[in-house]
């Protein structure tokens, strides 16, 4: 690692996250503090050693630590390299009431899933323009996380429901261009988000926002055959400019917009 500290923050537009924070510290501990969010934290190089509630603590790459709002708490570098993080700071009220105890009582839980699905929210957020994506995936980081703080290590188990995927559907086709949130959608279809989230992925074998983003692509495809330029073809079906456009068009497509009207 370089012995630079290296520190990114900022507040996404993705609601009930307050903070994203990525850092690289060769040698600052924190003293003792508290935030006003939950602090879902993951360590990508090195091992954190830290305290809280007087009581020590140690996170290594493997794991993922909850720490509480209100709750006093420490942080350092077990080796001498430092370590790298990775943070997302959710608002208090995300994860309900009454769960702060048991957070306390075990803040690091080794749950592969867990960490990929906070890898992948971190991705969106840092592109910032997936919003439907991101908000799909905290939903189910959410609902992981209170599962563990009630001691229910794996996913509980869920019903097919296809009148849900269905009516989620129709909802996410009559929204291409313009887009619609899963608060939104929820709201729509009458089901929790979480719910639809999960019912839609069982029905069709993909989740919600792959699939809006996979027919916006589909939109662009008559856009362009009809003629339309690229430029505007992305505001057209739904993207936020012609690069978003043209990332996905070459991750569903294998060639640029401009290359698939080519004669």
């Amino acid at each position: 690692m370089d012995g630079t500290a290296q520190l990114s923050a900022w507040r996404p537009a993705l609601s009930g996250v307050v903070e994203v924070l990525h850092a690289y510290f060769p040698s600052h501990a924190y003293p003792t503090h508290t935030h006003d969010a939950w602090t879902v934290l993951i360590v990508d190089e090195g091992v954190v050693q830290y305290d809280l509630d007087h009581r020590e603590h140690g996170l290594s790459q493997a794991q993922v630590s909850l720490l509480p709002p209100n709750v006093p708490h420490d942080g350092r570098s077990v080796r001498p390299e430092g370590f790298r993080k990775r943070v997302l700071y959710l608002e208090p009220d995300r994860l309900g009431d009454g769960l702060i105890g048991a957070a306390v009582d075990q803040p690091e839980f080794v749950d592969p899933v867990l960490r990929h699905r906070i890898h992948q929210l971190h991705g969106v957020l840092v592109d910032g323009r997936e919003e439907f994506e991101a908000q799909s995936r905290l939903t189910l980081i959410e609902e992981r996380l209170s599962q563990h703080l009630r001691r229910q290590v794996t996913d509980p188990p869920v019903r097919r429901d296809a009148g849900v995927a269905a009516r989620l559907r129709e909802v996410l086709d009559g929204h291409l261009p313009t887009g619609i949130t899963l608060d939104e959608a929820s709201k729509l279809v009458h089901a929790h988000p979480a719910h639809l989230v999960r019912a839609f992925s069982r029905e069709y074998g993909m989740p919600p926002h792959r699939y809006l983003t996979g027919r916006r692509v589909d939109l662009a495809r008559r856009y362009l055959l009809a003629g339309r330029p690229p430029a505007e073809v992305a505001g057209l079906a739904g993207f936020y400019d012609q690069s978003h456009l043209n990332r996905h068009f070459r991750k569903m497509l294998g060639v640029s917009p401009s290359r698939f009207v080519r004669p």
